[in-house]
Parts: structure tokens; sequence; C-alpha cells
């Protein structure tokens, strides 16, 4: 990983696109937040944020959307003990600063804990995980047109039973700025972009549809041909493979899950139960179990947000924090949680820089960003040659799962009967249905293919959304229910 001190650099964008068309200074910032410090708060910060979106999307040939958008404003956040007071506006000025914060002071409490809020302002410097570049501006639109023609064209000519193609390319531009009443001030400038491709095959009367695509935080050019044409091939195997599947048996079984994606699944069923803010309160599967054994031995668990220019990656968390990499399971012993800064002084804890926000106007909390089981040491064709009768899960669609139960219900877009270790046809309509920390004590084999996903994940949490990255290696896991067609 490249480290570097860009911080100034990050610092210096933001101020000109956020602060100097309003004529705010950083002494305008330190006096918002003694405004708030007013009544007998523990904590306050603000949030800038400028965000430019663009996306278009073919169908049918045709190019038959294209929007762009801008959306910028201020959060204002005050915390007393476990209270937290929060109020937002869409336009940056003092004005909007100085009713903002006193709209923040209701939360007054009385007794200890005040804190005295910095006079000056101290940068926040550090890493550089991605470029600061505007990948937006990085071409035109009659490019980004073209890009999907290119994908249209690539596609149909592939294989001839595919009759529909749908693309979608869209690029984010977004600045961020957060002051603290501790007397810090960061900024991070985050590119993001994602090309995504959904195809639909027909054969004898049947259709049936796949999908590929990737993403993450660098420039369009990052989608070149080689590229283009390995999103193309993932999406037009996954939707002829199950033009021949046949219907998903059900029952107890072994299930093997593969690299990359399928780690939504731990993002679900495990990640969640691992944020502070479920813990704190008792209402995880987790809660009150550090240092307990909660998973077979080699079963380590981690979330990366330093990972160079991928999708979940952060130089700075929205709470002004750097981003870390958080062991959370180690050889199947529990060792934290993901914290964000209220959750980690209430639990007496470092906060790990894991507190996130969809935007401006929402408060920040505890979320994953990139989040994959490190890798084992068996061959992934050993663990699928070891299946006597089973079940093979390539990739997954949608899931769901209870924060409290730890129980998870997923579907499998694309998955294999297997029997005497040989895969013996593929199956439509499999679900997988477990119980994350039942599941991390039952696995028995570990490959050492980990595989990040190719940068397509969006976390909802609370009505959030937020840009993850997920992540494991093969999987051999013993006795998960499988709900099938047959």
């Amino acid at each position: 990983m490249k480290i570097v001190d860009e911080g100034i650099d990050r610092l210096a964008i933001a101020r000109r696109v956020l602060l100097e068309p309003s004529g705010l200074l950083e002494q305008d910032l330190s006096r918002t937040l003694a405004e708030v410090f007013e009544h007998r708060v523990d904590y306050a910060d603000l949030y800038f944020q400028y965000t430019r979106t663009e996306g278009w999307s073919l169908d049918e040939g045709i190019v038959k959307s294209g929007n762009f958008s801008i959306e910028q404003g201020v959060g204002v956040r005050a915390v007393a003990g476990e209270k937290t007071a929060f109020a937002y506006s869409d336009e940056i000025s003092a004005g909007a600063l100085l009713s903002a914060a006193r709209a923040t002071r209701t939360i007054a409490r009385r007794g200890a804990g005040r804190v005295k809020v910095a006079g000056s302002m101290t940068p926040g410097t550090g890493r550089s995980l991605y470029a600061s570049d505007d990948p937006i501006a990085a071409c035109d639109a009659a490019s980004k047109v073209a890009l999907l023609h290119k994908v249209e064209k690539l596609a149909r000519s592939s294989d001839s039973r595919i009759v529909q193609v749908m693309a979608g390319v869209a690029a984010e531009h977004d600045v961020v700025l957060v002051a603290r009443s501790d007397g810090l001030i960061a900024a991070d400038v985050r590119p993001l972009v994602r090309l995504s491709i959904t195809v639909i095959a027909e054969a004898d009367g049947r259709r049936e549809q796949g999908t590929g695509g990737g993403g993450g935080r660098f420039d369009l050019d990052y989608f070149d041909d080689e590229m283009i044409a390995r999103y193309v091939r993932e999406a037009v195997h996954a939707a002829t493979v199950n033009l021949e599947s046949r219907p998903a048996p059900a029952g107890v079984m072994t299930v093997v899950l593969g690299p990359g994606w399928p780690g939504v699944l731990l993002h679900e069923a495990i990640g969640h139960g691992l944020e502070g803010d479920f813990n704190r309160k008792g209402s995880s599967a987790f809660s009150g179990r550090i240092g307990e054994r909660v998973a077979a031995r080699g079963v380590t668990v981690v979330d990366d947000g330093t990972l160079e220019r991928r999708r979940g990656s952060l130089n700075i968390d929205d709470e002004g924090n750097a981003s870390q990499r958080n062991v959370l399971i180690e050889d199947g012993v529990l060792r934290g949680y993901l914290q964000d800064s209220l959750n980690a002084r209430l639990m007496k804890v470092p906060t790990t820089g894991n507190g996130r926000r969809e935007s401006f106007a929402y408060l920040p909390m505890p979320r994953m960003t990139n989040t994959c089981m490190l890798g084992g040491g068996h061959d992934p064709r050993e663990i699928v040659a070891s299946l006597e009768r089973g079940l093979y899960a390539v990739n997954f669609g949608g899931g769901q799962v209870d924060i409290t139960s730890g129980k998870f219900v997923f579907s499998a877009s694309e998955a294999y009967w297997v029997e005497n270790g040989r895969v013996q046809y593929p199956v439509k309509g499999a679900t997988i249905i477990g119980n994350g920390p039942d599941a991390l004590t039952h696995v028995t084999m570990i490959g050492n293919d980990m595989r990040l996903d190719s940068g397509v994940g969006v976390c909802g949490k609370d009505g959030q959304s937020v840009p993850v990255g997920v992540g494991q290696p093969t999987l051999r896991i013993e006795g998960l229910t499988v709900g099938g067609t047959a």
C-alpha cells in the first residue's frame, strides 16, 4: 500500500469546493462549534459534502436514460452521553450553520462531561488510497454512450442465444470535509465508478438472466476492452448455464461456496452482527463474546478500509478518522467489533474508522468497508472434489439476515449439484438457509483462492446505503439447509 501525506491537498480541494463559494473560513467553523457548546455537550462535528453523479443506461440497443445531479449541504451533530442531536441544511452558508448549530443545542445535559471546543483547527493528514480526480469530467458523454454500445455489441456477438442486453455506467465525484470540536479538520475527495451488465438468453422457449460488471474508486478508463470482455463473458456464461439448469434439490447438506462475491453471505450473516451499535445494545448474536471461539479454526475475518482503489475503501471515515484494517475474527476467536466514535466512547474502546453515513443529511453509524475472510490451505478443486453429495454455489443473488438471531436466507444465482466429487448439472432456485454464528463453526475446508468481488456492493442499514466490498475464498460448510424447487 502506498502511504503518502496528501491530506493537505485534499483539504485544499475541499476548502475550494465547500467553503470558499460561501465565503466561509475555518474560523467560522470554530465559531459554529462554539455555538453548539453554549450548552453542555460532549462532542460536536460538522460534515460538509458536495456530490456530483452521472449515469447512463442502455436497453434494446438504445440509450434510454441519462441523468446528472449535484447535491451539497452540511450536517451538524452534537452528542451528550448516549443522546445525539442532528440538524442539516442543503445550503452551505454562515446563516445555515448558525441555525443548525442552535437546533442541536436542545440536547443539553447537566453534570460532568463538558468539553471545551478547540479554538483552532488542526489538519488531519494520512494515506492516499485513490486519486482525487473527477471521473465524470474524465471523458465526455459521447464516450460513455459509446462504452455502452460496445458492451451491447460484444454481448450479442458472443452467443446467438442472447436476445436482450441492458447496460449501465455510473460515476460519482464526492468531496467531504469534517470539522470536529476536538480541533481536527479533515477532508476526502472520493471518485467512484461502476459498469453493470445484464443479459437475457433464450432457447426452446426458456429465458434466463445473467449479470456482470464491476467498479471502484478510479476513472472510467479502467473499463478497457479487456475488462469489458471479462464482464460480458461472466454475464453471458451465467445466463447460458442457467438455460440448462434443473430444479434444485432440498434438504440439509454440505455446501461449497465459491470465492469472491459469495462473501456477501459473510457480510450479511456475520459482518452486520459485528457492528458496534448492535453489540453495545446487546441485540447481536455476538454481543459480549470478545475472546470466545465463535468459528472453526482457520476462520479469520477482517474489515479493511485501506485497500487501494477498492469500492469500500476510504482515506478517512465520515467522522474524520483514518480507515483501518480491523481483524474481527482471528483463527476462529472473536477479537473485536466495528466502531464509530459514539459507540467506541460508550463501550470504552478505540474507534476503528468505521463511522459512515449515506450523506450530509444522515447521522454516522458503524458500517463495514471491505469485509472478507482470509484464505486457507486447500486447493479449490480439492474442496469441490471432497463433496459426496451437495451444492456448489458459485454466485449469489439477494439475501437477508436477522441480526439478533443470526439467521440468514440467500438465493444462489449460479449453482451446481455435485455427486462423488464431480459437478453433475446446474441447478436453479436454490435458497441457502442457516445461522451465521453457527455456520462459522461448521467451516471444514478453506481454499487458497481468496478473492474480492468485482466492485458492485451496496450495503443498506437503517435506511442508509453506502458502497462496500466483500470477499472470501472457496469454502466448505457442513449442515446448511437448502430450500429447492425439486
